[in-house]
């Protein structure tokens, strides 16, 4: 169970807390799941949309957040095969959160630059 202390707030280790951020905290997923919000998405459409990311990550990616039940993976029985990834109601829960993060970093990307710079 996490405990708050004063101000600070104590995440045991290797608890569920740690476990879900690790998962979905990494850029690639957090940027996927922005990108998804539009609604489904094939896979080079994705790719297209997510700048930098390669195949083998947005792969590997796309199955963790399958896996978590975050987002959905549906293939059409055509030539050439169509498979299409969309977020599941469950990873529609983290938009706003996902959104938040984007915002700030976009206000914020001036002056931590900055700081970056001033350190070097």
């Amino acid at each position: 169970m996490t405990q708050v202390t004063g101000n600070a707030m104590r995440i045991p280790e290797g608890g569920a807390v740690r476990e879900v951020l690790d998962r979905i905290g990494d850029k690639w997923s957090l940027l996927v799941i922005g990108t998804l919000r539009g609604g489904p998405l094939r896979f080079g459409k994705l790719e297209e949309a997510v700048a930098g990311i390669s195949q083998r990550m947005l792969t590997l990616t796309l199955k963790h957040l399958v896996e978590d039940g975050l987002a959905g993976r549906k293939a059409y029985a055509e030539v050439p095969p169509r498979v299409e990834y969309e977020l599941t109601e469950l990873g529609r829960t983290l938009l706003p959160l996902v959104i938040s993060l984007a915002e700030w970093a976009m206000a914020h990307h001036e002056e931590i630059n900055a700081n970056r710079t001033s350190h070097i």
